[in-house]
C-alpha cells in the first residue's frame, strides 16, 4: 500500500511540475489512479482466466473423476477468477480516491456487492456441475437430484439477494431477514409450485415412485411415454409420437398416474382382451361333431378325457341320451373352443408360461358372450408385443367358425343392403 500512496504522489507532483492548478490536479491524478487500477485488474483477470482455462483445464483432465471436468464445462473456476479484480479495486480504492473520502465507502460497498454476486455465480455453477455429475452417475441415475439442485439454487439465490442488497444498501443483513419473515405469506404464494414440487419430489424418491427412464401414463395431461427429466416444478415425459409433456412434479403424488416400471421389470406384458361370440351359434355337440374336433391335434386329448368322464357321469346316473341330446351331460362348442384357446397358448412360446393364464367367460350381453383372453406376452418391447397380441387374436378370430361359432359384429350398410330384395 506504501508503495500505491507513493506512486499517487508522484503524478500529483508531476501535474503541479507541468502547470496544472491544484483543483484540476486531483481530478487528473483520480482519473490516472482510476485507469491505471482498472488497467492492473483487467491484466490481472487475464492471466488468472488463462491460468484457469490452459492448466487447471488440462489437471481437470487428467484426473479420474469426472466431476471437476463438470466444473470446468460449468464455468466454475472462471467465475471464482472473476473475483481477483474486483478485490484488487476494493483495495485500491482508498489511494485512487484519497482526495474524494466520501466515495469510498460507496466504491467499497459496490465492489463487495460484486464479490458476493461473483461467489453467488460460482456456487450456482458448482451447484449445477455437482447436478449434471450425480443425475449421470449411476448411484443417482434413479433419483430426481434436479429438483434438489433447484431447490438448492432457489435458496442460494434467496438468501444471496438479500445479504447482497443489504450489502450494497449499507443496512445490516439481519434486518432483511426480519423483512423476510414478515413476507413470508408473500413468498410461500410466489413459490407455491416449487414448495410443492419440493414436498412431491421428496415423496417419489422416499417411496421410489417413478424414476427417469420409467415409462408412465398420465391420462390428465395427456402424457403417455418415458419420463427424460424430474425437475423442482416439472417432470419432462417424451410421448410415443416423440412429443414433450411437461407435467407438475405434485401431479405424480396427487393425481392418477400408471407406472408402467412393474410390468417392464416382470416377466411379461399383459393381454387382456374379449371377444364377442354370437349366442344362437351356441349348441350343445352330438358324436358326429366330437369326432370332426378330434381331429383337432390341440384338443384331442381334452376331447378324449372329457367324453371318458361325461360318459361314466351320465352311466352313474342312467341318463337317457338316445331319447334326447338334452338329457345328462354334454360338451358345447363353446367349451370346446375355449379349451381350444388355452391350449393354443400353452404352446405358444410369445406366452410366459410361468405367469397367470386363462380363457374366461363373462357375462352375456346384448352384444354376445363375451371370451377373454387374459395372459402375458414374453416380450415386453411395445411393437413385439403389439405382434404377439395381433397374432394371437388374427388366430382366434379365423378358427372361431370351425366350432360353429360365430363373432358378434354390428351389420355393416351392404349386410343391410343384402337384405333388401333387388328390384329388377
Amino acid at each position: 500500500m506504501e508503495n500505491e500512496k507513493q506512486f499517487a504522489e508522484f503524478i500529483e507532483k508531476w501535474l503541479l511540475s507541468i502547470g496544472v492548478d491544484a483543483e484540476m490536479t486531483q481530478i487528473l491524478k483520480m482519473i490516472i489512479l482510476v485507469i491505471a487500477m482498472l488497467l492492473i485488474a483487467g491484466i490481472l483477470w487475464y492471466i488468472g482466466q488463462q491460468f484457469i482455462n490452459r492448466v487447471v483445464g488440462r489437471l481437470a483432465k487428467k484426473t479420474k473423476t469426472n466431476f471437476d471436468d463438470y466444473l470446468v464445462q460449468k464455468g466454475f473456476f472462471n467465475k471464482l477468477g472473476h473475483i481477483i479484480p474486483i478485490v484488487i479495486i476494493s483495495a485500491l480504492a482508498p489511494v485512487v480516491f484519497t482526495d474524494y473520502e466520501d466515495w469510498i465507502p460507496y466504491v467499497q460497498r459496490t465492489t463487495s456487492g460484486l464479490n458476493i454476486l461473483f461467489i453467488l455465480r460460482a456456487i450456482d455453477a458448482f451447484l449445477t456441475g455437482a447436478g449434471k455429475y450425480f443425475g449421470e452417475s449411476e448411484k443417482f441415475k434413479d433419483k430426481p437430484v434436479a429438483s434438489f439442485t433447484q431447490l438448492s439454487k432457489i435458496v442460494l439465490w434467496l438468501i444471496g439477494g438479500l445479504i447482497l442488497a443489504a450489502v450494497v444498501l449499507g443496512k445490516n443483513p439481519i434486518v432483511a431477514f426480519t423483512a423476510l419473515g414478515a413476507a413470508s405469506a408473500v413468498l410461500l404464494f410466489v413459490f407455491k409450485d416449487a414448495i410443492l414440487g419440493f414436498i412431491a419430489s421428496i415423496q417419489l424418491t422416499v417411496n421410489d415412485m417413478i424414476r427417469p427412464g420409467d415409462w408412465v401414463s398420465v391420462p390428465k395431461y395427456g402424457a403417455d411415454g418415458d419420463v427424460l427429466e424430474i425437475n423442482l416444478t416439472t417432470v419432462k415425459v417424451k410421448n410415443w409420437d416423440n412429443t414433450i409433456s411437461t407435467v407438475p412434479t405434485y401431479s405424480f403424488v396427487s393425481d392418477g398416474v400408471t407406472n408402467w416400471r412393474g410390468m417392464q421389470e416382470s416377466g411379461g406384458r399383459r393381454i387382456k382382451r374379449a371377444i364377442k361370440v354370437k349366442i344362437s351359434t351356441v349348441k350343445l355337440l352330438d358324436e358326429k361333431d366330437l369326432e370332426r374336433f378330434s381331429k383337432i391335434e390341440l384338443i384331442r386329448g381334452y376331447i378324449e378325457q372329457r367324453s371318458r368322464e361325461i360318459a361314466a357321469s351320465n352311466a352313474e346316473r342312467n341318463a337317457d341320451t338316445s331319447a334326447s341330446i338334452v338329457n345328462g351331460r354334454r360338451m358345447t362348442n363353446l367349451g370346446v373352443f375355449r379349451n381350444y384357446i388355452l391350449a393354443y397358448l400353452r404352446n405358444n412360446p410369445r406366452i410366459n408360461q410361468e405367469m397367470t393364464c386363462m380363457v374366461r367367460q363373462l357375462e352375456p350381453t346384448e352384444t354376445g358372450v363375451p371370451m377373454e383372453i387374459y395372459c402375458f406376452s414374453a416380450l415386453k418391447a411395445w411393437v413385439d408385443y403389439e405382434g404377439v397380441q395381433s397374432d394371437l387374436f388374427d388366430h382366434v378370430l379365423a378358427v372361431a367358425s370351425h366350432f360353429d361359432l360365430e363373432i358378434f359384429e354390428v351389420p355393416a350398410s351392404s349386410d343391410l343392403r343384402n337384405l333388401i330384395p333387388k328390384v329388377s
